[in-house]
């Protein structure tokens, strides 16, 4: 018999959901392909969708986590701050402690 603890970790600030898992793999997606279109896509997210979590991100943030340039004879594009790194690897590191410490957790429990 496995146990396993399931759970999910976000970030707020001033109870506004700043990050979680979704809006993390949304902030790679747009670094690894330098467009908030193409990130969507990617996740199978609509543009709106996704428009509308970087502007929450971007709102909750204390400093721009994702700056986007608009279409021209190249198209636009978008790309994720030094800050909005910072917070991807906070997230993730965050993330790992946790789920290192819930593991460890359901190891100790004394199951009937």
């Amino acid at each position: 018999m496995e146990y396993k603890i399931k759970s999910r970790i976000w970030i707020e600030v001033d109870d506004k959901v700043l990050l979680g898992e979704g809006r993390v793999q949304l902030l790679k997606a747009i670094r690894n392909l330098g467009s908030l279109s193409k990130a969507a896509k990617e996740l199978n997210m609509s543009y709106k969708k996704a428009w509308m979590l970087v502007d929450s991100i971007n709102k909750s943030a204390k400093e721009p986590v994702v700056i986007s340039t608009t279409g021209g004879k190249n198209g636009g594009g978008a790309i994720v701050t030094p800050y909005g790194s910072s917070l991807i690897k906070a997230f993730e590191k965050i993330n790992k402690n946790c789920w290192k410490y819930l593991d460890e957790q359901v190891k100790e429990m004394v199951v009937p």
